[in-house]
């Protein structure tokens, strides 16, 4: 299913693809790529000869009725693994379980360090926990990987995918095996990690954001709450200066009209 998946995207939306000779033809690996589309985990796989193994909400495959089947086979066809990340640690620790037993297996797997998708098409902070962890506990080395314009094909709120070609820029892989069994450290964490998103901004181009990108989207979704405030309390003003001018304007004629009823009188 892998391969009728790739080929129909590859058919349809032609990626471009540069340092395709930096994936192994066998042995394990960590693909670390940035993250600025839903499509970007079947896009990075449809370019491989080798499978690549992300992590997926189970929910995905559990979902009830004919589409929940078909969606559940599209996802395992993919090569999307299933973790429940119910609770914020034990959804970070059950990905991390995978991925080792993913890398230890011989495989490829695949990570957002990010850990979540650019709200804006920035590179946010790395997240220290899931890559660094895999990688220290593995000794696999970390391949960077970016992928360029894949927010462009289906942005937020668009139902339909603009056909247009999208980029992956693979680099040169990464040896992290001198800081091996030291997956406890956090300075060694967030360094493997920072060295690891520094590369990939090498390769996307892109403005790199020294935050996280879920501390990105709080901060967006509170400024689009203040503004829409902000709107409504415009609106309420200008309502209630309308009816204070109506008022006067009701008020006035009444006057004009009490005046000519004594004149006439």
């Amino acid at each position: 299913m892998k391969f009728s998946i790739g080929g129909s995207l590859k058919l349809a939306f032609r990626p471009w693809v540069e340092g395709l000779e930096n994936i192994p033809e066998r042995g394990p690996a960590i693909l670390a790529s940035n993250h600025l589309s839903f499509s970007d985990s079947f896009f990075l796989p449809a370019v491989l000869d080798r499978k690549v193994t992300f992590i997926a909400k189970a929910e995905y495959f559990t979902a009830p009725g004919v589409k929940g089947k078909l969606t559940a086979a599209f996802f395992k066809g993919v090569g999307q693994l299933p973790v429940d990340r119910s609770g914020a640690r034990g959804a970070g620790e059950a990905a991390i379980k995978a991925g080792i037993q993913v890398v230890e297996s011989g495989g490829l797997f695949g990570i957002y360090p990010e850990g979540t998708r650019s709200p804006d098409g920035r590179l946010y902070r790395g997240k220290p926990g899931g890559l660094a962890r895999v990688a220290l506990a593995t000794g696999a080395p970390v391949i960077p990987v970016a992928m360029i314009d894949t927010e462009k094909i289906q942005p937020p709120g668009q139902v339909m995918p603009k056909l247009m070609r999208p980029g992956i820029r693979i680099g040169k892989p990464l040896d992290f095996s001198r800081y091996q069994g030291m997956d406890g450290d956090r300075f060694i964490l967030r360094s493997v990690t920072d060295e690891v998103m520094y590369e990939i901004m090498k390769l996307s181009g892109q403005e790199y954001v020294d935050i996280y990108a879920t501390a990105a989207k709080r901060q967006l979704a509170d400024e689009a709450k203040a503004k829409a405030e902000e709107a409504k309390r415009a609106q309420k003003q200008a309502q209630a200066a309308g009816d204070e001018d109506g008022r006067a304007q009701s008020q006035e004629r009444a006057g004009d009209e009490d005046g000519t009823e004594r004149s006439g009188a």
